[in-house]
């Protein structure tokens, strides 16, 4: 079982629009509902691939409820989300259908109070172990500290359980210091943990800061990933136009899903530049198009090799 973390859960509500004009009214063609998040987008993809996960984090409030509720219709996925007293974020994906272009709107999140916080670490320790990996995900509600990250990644080493790192800013400098097995951050998230906007040498000073493995996403540019077998760049066919929103959050989902399947570093990137991109073309975060991404799959080009010995 892989376990995801999204101390931040979120019910993912995306509006679709003709054309997004500033300071006018809109009728919204479609609208849709999911549970998110970004270990819960990460844990419905992994579902998909046919690797069974685990959701852990917070859930609180009526939206709280409806992220549970829709959590059971989703095959392959368990709900270990504990309940707390404040209310459940919502995310607003408005996507401007005539560009593909899409705006995001995040709330924060409810106050986690420090005896909801210990509950958790509690249920987290039981659940590593069953777990063969974890992931932790995503921003930190108020109230969780900002160190959060690390010590859930110290937990995991000392339960043997390989974890991966998907978050920014100080969460992310403190968690790459415990040293996970691998970070996924973007290209903004990279440049403001290593002052460099040079994807290279800001991977390569990631994993010097702790990381075992990075795989940075580049975008339309692919991924970039240093690792102690080597380094190499996985690049798309042409950049995909749609939805980006749970792109990041697929990537991770096709790298546990490789790394459980045991696969080399290559096969790993070409699943998941393929699957980031595929979801680019799905409408709604946590899905991703399958036609899309099986064609995608003969289509990524990996270049770099191994680290001599």
């Amino acid at each position: 079982m892989i376990l995801t973390v999204t101390l931040n859960t979120a019910l993912d509500i995306t509006y679709r629009v003709g054309a997004l004009r500033p300071h006018a009214s809109h009728r919204v063609s479609a609208v849709t509902e999911r549970p998110g998040g970004k270990g819960v987008n990460v844990a419905r993809v992994l579902a998909a691939l046919g690797h069974p996960a685990t959701v852990t984090g917070f859930a609180g409030g009526a939206t709280g409820a409806a992220v549970r509720e829709r959590l059971t219709e989703t095959p392959g996925v368990v709900d270990a989300l504990l309940p707390v007293a404040g209310a459940t974020r919502r995310t607003i994906a408005v996507v401007d259908e005539l560009t593909g272009d899409t705006t995001q709107l995040n709330e924060p999140g409810p106050q986690i109070a420090a005896a909801e916080w210990g509950a958790f670490l509690d249920h987290y320790e039981e659940l590593l172990a069953g777990a063969s990996a974890v992931a932790l995900c995503g921003s930190l509600p108020p109230g969780v500290p900002v160190g959060a990250y690390a010590g859930l990644i110290k937990a995991a080493r000392s339960a043997g359980v390989p974890v991966l790192l998907d978050t920014g800013g100080e969460p992310l400098r403190r968690g790459v210091a415990a040293r996970p097995d691998l970070v996924k951050p973007n290209a903004d998230e990279l440049a403001e943990l290593t002052g460099s906007h040079d994807p290279t040498r800001a991977t390569q000073d990631a994993r010097r800061r702790g990381a075992r493995a990075v795989v940075a996403s580049l975008g339309p540019r692919g991924l970039l990933a240093v690792t102690p077998e080597g380094t190499w760049r996985a690049t798309p066919p042409s950049h995909e136009h749609g939805n980006p929103t749970g792109a990041g959050d697929s990537t991770v989902a096709a790298l546990l899903s490789a790394q459980a399947e045991q696969l080399p570093w290559p096969a790993r990137l070409i699943r998941a530049a393929a699957l980031s991109a595929a979801t680019v073309r799905s409408p709604v975060a946590g899905e991703f198009d399958r036609t899309a991404y099986e064609k995608l799959l003969g289509q990524v080009t990996v270049t770099g090799g191994t680290t001599a010995p």
